[in-house]
């Protein structure tokens, strides 16, 4: 596997909301879960409007105006191993359907790694390394916490080299 390389720091996102369904996860369990909802997300509500079809409803509508499945958003707010995850998109306004949440990110610059290759693996493989070899004993940086931020391009997420990415918040020391 090639070095971890990180692309850029960007400039804090205190503007960036995300809306989206959100699950309660198990760090231990979470590499499994975790592309268990994105299914039952895509099955329950996605699945028309992903395909390209316009909505249908007013959930679908949330969806495609907030383009769900963008991103997927890790919030450490509990505890014992355990974390928030919200399959999201970029909240622009209007109504939250029952059962979306709104989530606001705190404002952190960002360091950038980006992921080549079949989702999920490459992006787990990616965030692994991120906290097992970037982080720890950094000269640089260090990881605040809170939350950090999957990127998903619109490609085939099976295919060997589309591109994803992993956000995550860092404090220069």
């Amino acid at each position: 596997m090639e070095s971890l390389k990180r692309r850029s720091v960007t400039d804090g996102v205190a503007y960036l909301h995300s809306e989206g369904y959100s699950r309660v996860f198990d760090g231990e369990t979470s590499y499994v879960e975790i592309p268990k909802f994105w299914d039952e997300i895509r099955e329950k509500y996605a699945d028309n409007v992903w395909k390209g079809n316009a909505p249908a409803n007013a959930i679908e509508k949330a969806i495609v105006d907030n383009n769900i499945g963008e991103y997927g958003v890790c919030v450490d707010d509990i505890g014992d191993g355990k974390f928030t995850y919200i399959v999201a998109g970029i909240y622009n306004g209007g109504e939250v359907p029952e059962g979306m949440t709104v989530y606001e990110l705190p404002d952190f610059d960002w360091a950038v790694f980006d992921c080549y290759g079949p989702c999920p693996k490459a992006l787990q493989d990616v965030n692994t390394k991120i906290f097992r070899e970037w982080m720890p004993g950094n000269p640089d940086y260090e990881f605040p916490g809170r939350a950090n931020i999957e990127w998903y391009g619109e490609e085939d997420p099976s295919s060997p080299d589309y591109h994803s990415a992993v956000w995550i918040p860092v404090k220069k020391k």
